[in-house]
C-alpha cells in the first residue's frame, strides 16, 4: 500500500512538473527547470571568496551568505526552485569597437527595459500558474534580488553549466541570459544537475578580462570589475579605479563577448518586452554630467541605469570621459 502511494505520489509530481515547465515556456521563457534545495555544495568557496575581501563593499553578500550556503532557509516550507532563463542578447558584439565620441559603452543586459521590471512581472504568472496546477501551494518569485543562488540553482535545475567567468553557461544559448527563480512549496520532480564542465582548458574569458579581475577560474576579484565598480561601488572613483573602468559605462560584457558558446550560439532575443532603446544601449554622456534628477528619472527611471542612480551615473559618465581624454589629448 506505501509503495503504491510513494509511486502515485512520484507520478503526480513528474505530471506536475511536465506542466509547469509548458506553462513556462508558453509565458515566454526560453528554458525552465527544477532545482532541489540541498545545501550548496560550494559554501566553503563563497566563505573564502568573502573572507578574500573579493566582494568589496557588497557587504549585503556577508549578511546573505547563510541562506546562500543553505536555500532551503529563504523560504520556509519550500521544497524547490523553479528556474528560467530568459535570452536578452541582441546581437554579436564587437570588443574592439568604440561608440561614438559623446557615448558610453552599456552591457548589453541593459540595453532595454529593466529586466527586473520585465522577468518579475513574468515569474509572477509563472507563480500564479504553479498554484493553478496544484492548488494551496505556496509560490514566491526572485529576479536577481536576496539570497538566491541563482547560478548553482540554474546548474542543479539542468540547464547548465558555470564557467570560468562565473557565468552561467547554457549549451544551447551560451550566457546572454537572465535567471528568473520561484520558490515553492509544490511538490515537483526536480531534474538531474547539469554536470559537465564544458569549457574545458579554454581561458578566453580569463585572458580577455581587461582589468584582470579572474584571480583565478572562478574566482572573480570583484574590486577590479568594471560591472561591480559602475554598478555596485558607491563612493567616488579613486585615479586606479577610473583608469580600471576605460570606456565601459555601465557594466562590460568581455568576458562574454570573447566566449565560443556565445560566439558559436548565442543568437538575438525575439522577446519584444526586451527590446533595444538606443537612448540606453549608447546614451549621451554629456546629457548625464548634468546630473539633473528629474530628468534622469525620465529618461531611465525604469531602466536598470537606477540601480547606481544619477550621481553614480555622473560619475561613470565623467570617468569615461577623463579616459578618453587621457587616452587621446
Amino acid at each position: 500500500m506505501k509503495k503504491g502511494v510513494e509511486q502515485r505520489r512520484h507520478a503526480d509530481a513528474s505530471r506536475n512538473s511536465v506542466e509547469v515547465k509548458r506553462r513556462g515556456l508558453a509565458l515566454g521563457f526560453d528554458a525552465v527547470g527544477i532545482a532541489p534545495l540541498e545545501p550548496n555544495a560550494h559554501a566553503a568557496e563563497l566563505d573564502q571568496w568573502l573572507s578574500a575581501g573579493y566582494a568589496g563593499t557588497m557587504t549585503y553578500l556577508h549578511r546573505q551568505a547563510a541562506k546562500r550556503k543553505d536555500p532551503a532557509r529563504i523560504m520556509p516550507g519550500a521544497k524547490v526552485a523553479v528556474v528560467t532563463l530568459t535570452n536578452y542578447c541582441h546581437g554579436s558584439t564587437d570588443p574592439g569597437r568604440q561608440p561614438g565620441e559623446h557615448r558610453g559603452r552599456v552591457a548589453q543586459y541593459a540595453w532595454s527595459a529593466d529586466y527586473h521590471r520585465v522577468l518579475g512581472a513574468r515569474l509572477a504568472r509563472l507563480a500564479t500558474a504553479i498554484r493553478e496546477i496544484m492548488p494551496g501551494a505556496i509560490a514566491r518569485c526572485y529576479v536577481d534580488a536576496g539570497p538566491v543562488p541563482e547560478r548553482e540553482l540554474a546548474q542543479r535545475a539542468g540547464l547548465g553549466w558555470i564557467g570560468k567567468n562565473m557565468m552561467l553557461i547554457d549549451p544551447a544559448r551560451g550566457s546572454f541570459t537572465f535567471i528568473g527563480v520561484v520558490l515553492t512549496d509544490a511538490e515537483l520532480a526536480a531534474d538531474l544537475p547539469f554536470e559537465a564542465d564544458r569549457c574545458g582548458t579554454c581561458r578566453a574569458c580569463l585572458d580577455a578580462c581587461p582589468t584582470s579581475a579572474f584571480v583565478a577560474p572562478g574566482v572573480l576579484d570583484a574590486r577590479r570589475c568594471i560591472s561591480y565598480l559602475t554598478i555596485e561601488h558607491t563612493a567616488e572613483f579613486s585615479d586606479a579605479e577610473r583608469q580600471l573602468v576605460g570606456e565601459w559605462l555601465f557594466g562590460c560584457d568581455v568576458c562574454q563577448d570573447v566566449c565560443p558558446w556565445n560566439v558559436k550560439f548565442a543568437r538575438p532575443t525575439r522577446d519584444v518586452e526586451l527590446g533595444v532603446r538606443p537612448e540606453v544601449a549608447e546614451p549621451d554622456l554629456t546629457a548625464l554630467l548634468d546630473g539633473n534628477p528629474d530628468a534622469f528619472q525620465r529618461g531611465f527611471g525604469d531602466t536598470p541605469f537606477e540601480r547606481p542612480g544619477v550621481a553614480g551615473m555622473r560619475r561613470n559618465a565623467t570617468a569615461v570621459l577623463a579616459n578618453r581624454r587621457r587616452a587621446h589629448p
